[in-house]
Parts: C-alpha cells; structure tokens; sequence
C-alpha cells in the first residue's frame, strides 16, 4: 500500500493512519485500571505532531490540542517505553512530510528537539557543555 495523502493541516492524524497507530500505542501504553481516565491518545499525537512540526514551545501550543504539561509528559513516557520510535517510523512511512523533521525518530536525541532520553542522561545542557 502506498503512502497516505498530504496531512491536510500541520498536525492531524487521518483515520486510515490512526487505525494503524492506535493498537500499537494501546498494546505498549495501555491505560491504567485506576485513577483518571486518560486523555484521547489521538489528539495527544496530534499535539506532539503540531509541536515537532512547528517547532513551538511546549507552553505555547495552541490549547485545542490539549493540555501542554499532559502532551509533554505522554512524549516523555512514549519516549522512554520506545513506543514513539516506532510511530514516528510509521508516520514518515505513511507521510512524506515528516521525513527529516526535528525530533522525530531519528533526531530523539536533540536538545531542539525537546527532551530526548540521551539528552536527559547527560543531564542537560550544562553537562554537554562541559564534556
């Protein structure tokens, strides 16, 4: 199957493409049997997808996307489990257009990009500097 159509904005996910991502987000990131219902997955990819693309702050994303300390901290998780690599991958598959984008699967690692698990071991700018 070929790739999928232009995203037709900046940052959401068609359908065809997000039957294919949900089961892999449910099945590495399922929800929890207790406490707060979770936000929609979806539009949590869709907010990170507006904010690598865009290269905004996380602080400075538009509020129809959600909340900007939730998307963060479900980059961070999707991150450390692998899960956004794997995604990531699926999106530059379906989409031209992502391919060679900040933070994407390839530049996880970049401090522009935003909280990369190998910048987070370094512990930061400060040490990089250093080093």
């Amino acid at each position: 199957m070929g790739p999928s159509p232009p995203l037709e904005n900046l940052w959401e996910i068609p359908d065809c493409l997000w039957e294919k991502i949900q089961p892999v987000l449910l099945a590495a990131d399922p929800p929890k049997a207790t406490g707060r219902k979770r936000v929609d997955q979806r539009r949590l990819l869709n907010g990170i997808v507006y904010k690598l693309r865009s290269g905004c702050q996380w602080n400075r994303l538009p509020k129809q996307l959600g909340d900007d300390s939730t998307l963060h901290r479900t980059y961070r998780r999707w991150v450390r489990l692998g899960v956004f690599a794997l995604v990531w991958a699926m999106l530059e598959e379906e989409s031209e257009e992502l391919k060679g984008v900040a933070g994407g699967a390839n530049g996880l690692t970049a401090p522009a990009a935003g909280l990369g698990t190998e910048f987070e071991k370094t512990g930061g700018f400060d040490r990089q500097l250093a080093g």
